[in-house]
C-alpha cells in the first residue's frame, strides 16, 4: 500500500473505534478525521469542505425541515389518533402502529416519524395497562424498515443515490428503492407483529420505566422558614449552592397558603414562607438546621397542577444536554425547570440526578410550568413522551402542507425539477405560509448529521481516488474467489449490515458505496444491484441501540438493555437478507 492509503485506513480505523466507543459525538469524530486528512494531505485543500455543498447533504437538511412542517401541520397526529385504539389486542396494535410507522417513514425522515408516534404508543400502552417495552421496539424497527422504501426515507438512500450520480452519471430516482424496500418492509412488519415482540425477555413486559419515575411521594417535603432563619431576605436562587451540596432541589414557595408562580427563583424569602423541596429524607434533614427550616409535611400535594407539571422527556443524540449535567447546564437557573429523576436502560436514578451525565436515550422527569417545559423542549431538542399540547399544531394548514409536499414529490419523480430544488421550494413555501416558522427552521435540522456527512464525503472520495477502495475490494475478491457474483453481493450486504450495527448508518453508506461500485467493476457486472444492496444493508441496524437513532430513542422509555436488541433484531436481519437478495436480482439484474 502507498502512504496515502495507509494514512486513510488508519484514519478510518480510528473513526470506526471512536464511533463504537461513543465517548465523543460522531460529528466531532468525523470532523476531526477530516482535519487530520487535510493536514496529512490525503484530502486536497480545494476539496476540504466539498461535502457540505454536496447534494446529499443539502437534501438531508431539506428533508428534516419538510418533516418538521408535516409534523406541525397536524396531519400525522390526526391519522395516528384515528388509527390507534388501545382496546385492541397487542398483536393487532403492533400491526397497526408498525404499518403506520413504515408508511410515514417512507415519506418523511424516519427519526421524525418515530418521534411523532412514540408518545401515541406509550399512551396506548398506559390505557391498556401494559408495558410500552412490548410495542416500542417493533415500532422502532418498522420505522427503520419504512425508510428503505423511498429516496427521502433515510439518509443512506440519499447518499447512495447521489453517489450513483457522481460515478455513473445519473442518480437513483424517488421510487427506485420501492420494490426492494416495500418487500423488506412488508415481511419485516409481519415478523415484528407475529413473532418479534415475543422474543423479548419476559422482564421487559413487566416494567414501565416512565411510570416508575413518578413515585415522588417520599421525595417531596414542605419546610417552613422560621423567624430566626438566616435565609430570610435572600432570593431562592441564592440558596442553590447549599442546596446542591446536599442534593436538594427547591421547587417553589408557598406564602400565606398560596403557591407562588413557577419555581419562584427570584422571590425574596420571608419568615413563615414554606419551601417545597425535592430530596431524600436524610438530605432534607441536612439542610433543615443550617437554614433554619421546620418540617411540616411531605407528599406531592404541594405541587399544584395549575402551576407546575411533571412530564417525561426522552433525550435524542442531537440534544444539547447530551454529555452535560443539569447543574453544569444550569437547567433550573436558565429555564426554571427542575430535573427530578432519570431512567436509563430500565435503571432509575433519583439520587444526585443533577450531577448525572445525561446520555442519549435517557428519560428525564422534569418539573416546571407548561410554558417553561415547552421552551426547554424546543431549546434542548427533547422529545415529550406525553402530548401536553406543548407543540404548536397548525391544523388549519394540514392539507395545504400535504398538497405542497405531494406536488414537489410528483415534480421531482417525473424529472421536471431537480429533487433538491423541489424540496427547497417546499421549505420556502412552508416558511412563507408559516407552516414552519422562521425561528424554528434551522432548529429542525439535525446539525450533527450534516457535519458528519460533510466531513465523511471528502474522506470517502479520497479513499476512492487513492486506490484504497480497490485494496478493500481485492481483499473481498480474494475471499470470494471462484464464487458467484450473487454470493459476493450477499457477502457485501452482510459486511455492510454488520458495520451499520455498530456505527452511524450514514457513515457506513459513505464508506460502502464506492466499495460496491469497485467490486461490481471487478466482476464485470451491473453496479446497481450492489449499490442497492448497500442501501438496504446500511439501513438495517437492528442488533444494537447505537446503530440507528431510533433504537437509541426507545431505549430509555422501553427500559431496554443493550442485549435485548439482538433477540428481535438478528432474525430480522436474516429475514431482510433472504428477501432483499432475490428482490434486488429481480428488479436490478446483473
Amino acid at each position: 500500500m502507498i502512504p496515502d492509503q495507509i494514512i486513510l485506513f488508519a484514519l478510518l480505523f480510528a473513526v470506526f473505534v471512536l464511533l463504537i466507543w461513543g465517548r465523543w459525538r460522531y460529528d466531532v469524530v468525523a470532523f476531526t478525521a477530516l482535519l487530520a486528512a487535510l493536514l496529512t494531505g490525503v484530502v486536497p485543500t480545494d476539496r476540504a469542505f466539498s461535502g457540505f455543498g454536496h447534494p446529499a447533504t443539502v437534501i438531508i437538511a431539506l428533508v428534516l425541515i419538510v418533516s418538521r412542517g408535516l409534523s406541525d401541520s397536524g396531519v400525522i397526529e390526526v391519522v395516528a389518533r384515528t388509527v390507534i385504539d388501545s382496546s385492541r389486542k397487542l398483536a393487532t396494535h403492533i400491526a397497526m402502529m408498525s404499518s403506520l410507522a413504515a408508511v410515514l417513514s417512507a415519506i418523511m425522515n424516519n427519526v421524525a416519524a418515530l418521534a411523532l408516534l412514540m408518545p401515541v404508543d406509550i399512551q396506548a400502552a398506559a390505557k391498556a395497562k401494559r408495558s410500552p417495552a412490548l410495542s416500542l421496539m417493533p415500532l422502532s424497527f418498522a420505522s427503520i424498515l419504512g425508510g428503505m422504501i423511498t429516496l427521502i426515507g433515510t439518509p443512506p438512500n440519499i447518499v447512495i443515490a447521489e453517489f450513483r450520480n457522481d460515478t455513473l452519471g445519473s442518480p437513483f430516482k424517488m421510487f427506485d428503492f420501492a420494490p426492494v424496500g416495500l418487500a423488506c418492509a412488508a415481511v419485516g412488519v409481519a415478523y415484528v407483529t407475529m413473532i418479534g415482540w415475543r422474543l423479548l425477555p419476559k422482564a421487559r413486559g413487566l416494567s414501565d420505566s416512565g411510570k416508575e419515575l413518578f413515585d415522588l411521594a417520599d421525595y417531596i417535603a414542605e419546610l417552613r422558614v422560621s423567624a430566626e432563619s438566616g435565609i430570610i431576605g435572600q432570593k431562592v436562587a441564592e440558596l442553590d449552592a447549599d442546596a446542591e451540596k446536599n442534593d436538594v432541589e427547591i421547587l417553589g414557595v408557598i406564602r400565606r397558603g398560596q403557591r407562588l408562580p413557577g419555581l419562584a427563583r427570584r422571590i425574596e424569602i420571608q419568615a413563615g414562607d414554606v419551601l417545597v423541596v425535592e430530596a431524600k429524607p436524610k438530605n432534607i434533614e441536612a439542610v433543615q438546621g443550617p437554614m433554619g427550616l421546620e418540617f411540616i409535611g411531605a407528599g406531592t400535594a404541594a405541587l399544584k397542577e395549575d402551576h407546575l407539571v411533571l412530564t417525561e422527556m426522552v433525550v435524542p443524540e442531537s440534544s444539547a444536554l447530551v454529555g452535560r449535567t443539569a447543574t453544569s447546564y444550569r437547567l433550573q437557573y436558565r429555564y426554571g425547570v427542575a430535573l427530578v429523576g432519570v431512567s436509563r436502560r430500565g435503571q432509575r436514578f433519583r439520587d444526585n440526578v443533577r450531577q448525572l451525565d445525561i446520555r442519549a436515550g435517557d428519560v428525564l422527569m422534569l418539573l416546571g410550568s407548561e410554558e417553561r417545559l415547552a421552551d426547554v423542549t424546543t431549546r434542548m431538542t427533547l422529545l415529550p413522551l406525553k402530548d401536553r399540547g406543548q407543540r404548536v399544531i397548525k391544523r388549519d394548514k394540514a392539507w395545504l402542507a400535504v398538497g405542497v409536499f405531494a406536488t414537489a414529490i410528483i415534480a421531482a419523480s417525473a424529472g421536471w425539477v431537480y429533487l433538491p430544488v423541489a424540496l427547497g421550494c417546499v421549505v420556502a413555501l412552508y416558511v412563507l405560509l408559516n407552516i414552519v416558522p422562521v425561528r424554528t427552521m434551522y432548529e429542525s435540522i439535525e446539525w450533527p448529521v450534516i457535519v458528519l456527512l460533510g466531513a465523511m464525503i471528502p474522506i470517502g472520495a479520497a479513499l476512492q481516488s487513492t486506490g484504497g477502495t480497490a485494496v478493500i475490494a481485492d481483499g473481498i475478491m480474494s475471499v470470494s474467489e471462484g464464487l458467484s457474483p450473487v454470493v459476493v453481493l450477499t457477502l457485501l450486504i452482510i459486511v455492510t449490515m454488520t458495520l451499520s450495527d455498530v456505527m452511524n448508518n450514514t457513515a457506513t453508506a459513505v464508506i460502502a458505496a464506492p466499495l460496491a461500485v469497485e467490486i461490481a467493476s471487478r466482476l464485470g457486472v451491473n453496479p446497481d444491484p450492489f449499490l442497492m444492496g448497500v442501501a438496504v444493508a446500511a439501513s438495517c441496524a437492528f442488533l444494537t441501540p447505537i446503530g440507528h437513532k431510533n433504537n437509541t430513542l426507545i431505549m430509555g422509555p422501553g427500559g431496554y438493555h443493550f442485549g435485548d436488541y439482538w433477540r428481535m433484531g438478528l432474525p430480522l436481519e436474516i429475514i431482510v437478507i433472504v428477501v432483499a437478495v432475490p428482490m434486488i436480482l429481480w428488479v436490478w439484474p446483473m
